[in-house]
């Protein structure tokens, strides 16, 4: 089975936070198998502590430096040396673009396709957790 790059947008990393019955969450244990490999930068990885940290979503801070920490651990960490903004409408957006080059990944993962509309003509493929989940479980075993 070939092994898929990915960047994970922090909203599918919000939702596995959020429960551990859906793609999302199960995309990320994904992360520590053979099938994928999570690209990170810096500045992704404070918006995934930034998010996760908000008063709304009350989780607790010790898990929330424990996901941090274990997704650190397992990610490929990538400094991104070039700025492609503004590309996309959310400017927000923008970093998790460029990583996404930069890191060459197969696929931007995300429940928000729309905000990533036209990045296909940069040769990145933007998937739900749920379609990529599907890939996966579809690719032949080599």
């Amino acid at each position: 089975m070939r092994t898929l790059g990915i960047v994970l947008d922090t909203n599918v990393v919000v939702s596995a936070m959020k429960s551990k019955r859906g793609a999302s969450y199960a995309l990320l244990e994904k992360i520590y198998s053979d099938e994928v490999i999570l690209h990170l930068s810096v500045p992704l990885v404070l918006e995934y502590e930034e998010v996760l940290s908000r008063v709304e979503f009350a989780f607790p801070q010790a898990l929330v430096a424990g996901i941090i920490d274990d997704l650190c651990s397992v990610g490929i960490h990538h400094e991104v040396y070039f700025l492609w903004r503004p590309y996309l409408k959310d400017p927000d957006d923008d970093f998790v673009l460029e990583l996404a080059l930069r890191s060459e990944c197969d696929y931007l993962v995300t429940h928000n396709v729309r905000d990533f509309a036209g990045i296909d003509k940069l040769g990145i493929t933007v998937i739900t957790p749920k379609e990529l989940l599907a890939l996966i479980r579809d690719m032949p075993n080599e």
